[in-house]
């Protein structure tokens, strides 16, 4: 299986980094063929410009967004490893998804509305944030994000989601929570 993980945090020394390594050796175990663009070390530029819009539009891809997008095409599954910021996706994940995730190449506008172009993709959420999982389940906030990311992003576009897993109280766990993530996450990619 060919698996691209899509990471998004600036500190190497990162909970989400440690996330990273334990994925990419999981997928090493498992022998599938593993790509990762860690978009902060790539220096992905998040912002989408007037001019990419004009050149996507005229049907010419930016040589940056191309590179993204032929990663996509290569894999069978992403994995994309994010901290929750705001309740949201880092900016440069967001911005990752404005310009790479673009009409015509992820979905396509026709005369019965949207269709979804990458049908034939699954994909693994993996996220970790500071707030506990209890707060934010409780306050429904967990759903909410699930319903604006797996379905307002991914699954507009056709892809499965797999699974979606929310680690929470990051900053204050100790080191037996942070080793149970660890462990939790190596079995999802066991799983794919």
């Amino acid at each position: 299986m060919k698996v691209l993980a899509v990471y998004a945090h600036p500190n190497p020394k990162s909970f989400a980094h440690a996330l990273l390594t334990k994925v990419v050796e999981t997928c090493e175990i498992k022998k599938h063929q593993t790509v990762v663009r860690d978009l902060y070390a790539i220096n992905f530029k998040p912002i989408l410009t007037a001019e990419d819009l004009t050149q996507l539009s005229a049907g010419k891809t930016p040589q940056d967004i191309k590179t993204e997008q032929d990663h996509i095409r290569w894999a069978d599954v992403l994995v994309i490893i994010y901290p929750l910021w705001w309740t949201g996706l880092p900016a440069i994940l967001k911005g990752y998804i404005d310009r790479v995730f673009c009409n015509g190449f992820a979905f396509s506008y026709g005369a019965h509305g949207p269709t979804p172009l990458l049908k034939e993709k699954k994909i693994v959420l993996i996220t970790n944030q500071g707030t506990p999982e209890k707060i934010y389940e409780a306050s429904g906030m967990t759903r909410s994000m699930k319903q604006t990311s797996d379905t307002g992003i991914f699954e507009f576009c056709g892809i499965e989601v797999l699974e979606h897993r929310f680690f929470g109280g990051v900053p204050l766990a100790d080191q037996k929570t942070l080793s149970g993530y660890l462990k939790e996450a190596e079995s999802i990619i066991m799983r794919i």
